[in-house]
């Protein structure tokens, strides 16, 4: 069925520069153009609509206002640009459209708007008319200091939060979920108290299936309507800043779920997605693989990914499935994927996509991070484009959290002949800018939660946990910890039902949290932690190589030299109160924090004095009674 071109200019809103950059892939505000926009036509106050779809024969706007028939609101397509548009007199905010689109075989797809700022709640597939404008930002204090901060050379300890089930109501609607604004209250208190600095929000992009927890997305401009409005994401992040958190969201520019009402074959043919099912379609995830080679496809994620730093004020994308865009063979065995042309299986259309990106978001919004979860020795993933490297801010160290687990789920008796494991991430922690991480993904799908990887019996369980968790605090790396495992959740994450607060009444359960708030606020108060993260002049080694007692012993240190930090850390259940650390300077060691007591008041911390005497390779030394599965850091 051929397509008719329009003849009338249109309306104007969509411009010939507009369809010029949106097909050169650089029109980064492209989400204001395209979707559903409030406008006055021909003295006339109403809904304007505008949707790419390019092989399509007809388009139609459709939704409860013409009864979902497509033979009401025909659209007119603009030229040869592939863009379609109507106006829609007094049309209001709140209302239910989708666009009704004919196929060059006569069939007619239900599409739910590519770029629409709001969604039906779920099952409803729907997208809803909205209008961003009039929120009153007032977090100008934080927006004004970002652009001033070196992200990395600050601190960072990321708490990775999952909304629906952080904590649920006692109501039957939306099943129980926290509105954004009620989020926000309570979790900003929780995240300052405990003392991290950031918040990382899974699944905040609207997604038909709670079971993909945000990893399957239908709507890239859309907050997802199971905890509000638009507006209410706007009043979340803002009130974050005001009290002084950073906002991280999760983005997933690697795939795309087959909803029939998704982006999928979305005008009746591969059009967001590799027509060629070998590159165009992930046989382990039953998604399909985004288009990075064509103009308007990269145009779309680059756009989304500045509509949430830009129009959301959000810090940073932590970009999931790095390694699954970089690699063509990725999860496919031989046959099932397409060499470049250079015989290779590298990606190059994703590899140039990253750089634009990168390039594109951080040149615009100084201050803000992207992250990637890149779980590959893929090079230079945090270099600059213009050293060959990807541009991303951060890299999720999965090697490290691979290395650290296994040795944490050991019996005692075995990590001495597994000791390298705790220290191979030191010889590569300056390659990357890296985040530790001990994400959601570490406590589903039968791994157990953080407690229960930890050997031994109840409070065995809990004095392994704290020994981990200073180990991972005082390694190189910014941190990030799933929520629940800050106070020892028993069972696996369930994004069905509420993390267990309920055991915070519990001794030991307390007790690890209070731990683990100290470490956070230790942190954040020594620069020495943070501010050489990837730079061997921020890290020491005192003793690497203790593996018949399973201690570790290094130093941390900033550029001033001044307050720095030594950690001491046993992994066995052994007393050893003949305790010997060598150290390199003479003079008083101040004990900041240990495993029975937590942080030491200003007033009553315990000081060691070094004497001359070789131990550890170091020209002084000082006796320390470390008890079993000790840990101990002190300030020099």
């Amino acid at each position: 069925m051929p397509r008719k071109k329009s003849k009338q200019a249109g309306t104007g809103f969509i411009t010939d520069m507009d369809r010029y950059l949106f097909g050169q892939g650089t029109h980064y505000e492209i989400f204001e153009k395209l979707g559903c926009h409030p406008k006055t036509f021909k003295k006339q106050e109403g809904m304007y609509f505008a949707v790419w779809a390019p092989h399509a024969a007809k388009v139609s706007l459709v939704g409860d206002f013409n009864g979902w028939n497509p033979d009401v609101n025909p659209m007119e397509v603009l030229g040869d640009s592939g863009i379609w548009e109507i106006f829609i007199p007094k049309m209001k905010t709140g209302q239910l459209y989708k666009f009704a689109i004919t196929t060059q075989s006569g069939k007619i797809l239900f599409k739910a708007d590519p770029y629409a700022f709001s969604a039906e709640f779920r099952p409803g597939t729907a997208s809803v008319t909205a209008d961003l404008s009039g929120f009153k930002w007032t977090d100008d204090k934080w927006m004004a200091a970002r652009p001033e901060t070196d992200p990395v050379k600050s601190p960072m300890t990321i708490y990775e939060v999952h909304l629906g089930s952080w904590r649920k109501k006692a109501r039957p609607e939306k099943d129980g979920f926290y509105t954004y604004k009620e989020a926000a209250h309570e979790l900003a208190a929780y995240v300052k108290e405990m003392g991290y600095t950031h918040v990382e929000l899974m699944g905040i992009a609207e997604h038909p299936f709670d079971g993909s927890w945000g990893y399957q997305v239908t709507g890239y401009f859309a907050p997802t309507s199971r905890y509000g409005s638009p507006k209410e994401f706007m009043y979340f992040v803002n009130y974050l800043h005001k009290q002084g958190i950073g906002v991280i969201l999760d983005w997933v520019p690697a795939h795309f779920p087959k909803d029939a009402h998704g982006l999928a074959d979305f005008d009746g043919q591969p059009l967001y997605e590799y027509a060629d099912p070998r590159i165009g379609e992930h046989p382990d995830w039953g998604t399909k693989v985004f288009n990075y080679g064509k103009n308007e496809v990269k145009n779309f994620l680059i756009a989304n990914a500045l509509y949430w730093v830009e129009k959301f004020h959000v810090d940073g994308l932590r970009v999931d499935a790095v390694a699954s865009m970089l690699y063509l063979d990725y999860g496919r065995r031989d046959g099932e994927w397409i060499p470049n042309k250079y015989g290779g299986n590298q990606n190059l259309d994703a590899i140039e996509f990253f750089k634009h990106l990168n390039s594109v978001l951080l040149g615009r919004n100084a201050g803000a991070i992207m992250i990637a979860e890149e779980s590959t020795a893929w090079p230079k993933v945090t270099r600059r484009p213009e050293d060959d490297g990807l541009g991303f801010s951060f890299k999720w160290n999965m090697g490290w959290m691979h290395d650290f687990l296994e040795y944490m789920k050991l019996d005692p008796y075995f990590r001495k002949y597994n000791h390298n494991k705790m220290t191979f991430g030191l010889t590569y922690f300056t390659s990357e800018n890296f985040i530790l991480v001990l994400s959601h993904d570490e406590v589903v799908h039968l791994k157990c939660s953080m407690i229960n990887k930890m050997p031994g019996l109840h409070d065995d369980k809990f004095a392994n946990l704290k020994a981990g968790y200073t180990f991972m605090l005082g390694h190189p790396g910014k941190k990030l910890l799933f929520m629940g495992q800050d106070f020892a959740q028993w069972h696996e994450w369930d994004e069905k039902v509420s993390l267990d607060w309920y055991l915070l009444r519990e001794e030991k359960n307390a007790e690890l949290q209070s731990y683990v708030r100290d470490l956070l606020h230790l942190y954040k108060k020594y620069p020495a932690l943070y501010r050489l993260d990837n730079d061997w002049n921020g890290f020491q080694w005192i003793n690497a190589n203790d593996g018949d007692r399973s201690i570790f012993s290094f130093i941390r240190r900033d550029e001033t030299g001044k307050k720095n930090l030594l950690f001491i850390i046993s992994f066995t259940p052994v007393d050893r109160p003949d305790y010997r650390i060598g150290v390199p300077k003479r003079g008083k060691f101040t004990l900041l924090l240990d495993s029975e007591h937590g942080m030491y008041p200003a007033a009553g911390r315990p000081a060691y004095r070094s004497a001359k005497g070789e131990c550890d390779g170091q020209p002084f030394s000082f006796a320390y009674h470390l008890p079993p599965y000790g840990t101990a850091v002190f300030q020099f």
